[in-house]
């Protein structure tokens, strides 16, 4: 077995699980898990080895993700359109659907650091030493880093019911 196919049998998932953490879409993470492989393949030799290979893939893939929606930003994929239901409810689905979008704007505002981490701890399910090593810091650093940013939005989303009130 090459080493470049111990890689790929190594990290295909964890790659595949990140990628689809930032896209929510199957298709768009196997396009992204694809492209950071083949770009993997194409610079390993330039690999200097300051972190972990699965660090380093994963930031490709970010790299990716990232030109992808630059590339892509007009575009709607019908597939993650809900289809229209009939609801009878519609006075709790309008305050969940505030919720969630107070909650979007709140993580969309949240600063750097902090909203990186958060991302990639809550949705990338990445571990704190995985953060940390995107990042060239410590698994301390990054598990601080996501309490505070939990914080932050928790004190945000009070503030917004006590507007409320």
């Amino acid at each position: 077995m090459t080493e470049f196919q111990e890689i790929y049998n190594n990290y295909f998932k964890d790659i595949f699980l990140f990628a689809y953490s930032l896209s929510k879409d199957r298709h768009i993470a196997e396009d992204i898990t694809s492209e950071t492989f083949i770009k993997a393949i194409k610079s390993l030799e330039n690999f200097r080895g300051d972190c972990d290979i699965r660090v380093w893939l994963c930031q490709i893939a970010k790299n990716y993700y990232s030109s992808y929606l630059r590339k892509n930003k007009k575009i709607i994929i019908t597939d993650t359109i809900p289809e229209e239901k009939d609801y009878t409810d519609i006075e709790k689905i309008v305050s969940v659907s505030e919720e969630t979008m107070k909650i979007n704007e709140i993580l969309h505002n949240l600063q750097e650091p902090y909203k990186e981490v958060f991302y990639l701890r809550f949705f990338g399910e990445l571990s704190y030493k995985q953060i940390g090593d995107l990042f060239r810091k410590t698994d301390n650093w990054a598990c601080v880093t996501y309490h505070r940013a939990r914080n932050k939005i928790k004190d945000e989303m009070e503030d917004v019911y006590e507007s409320n009130l």
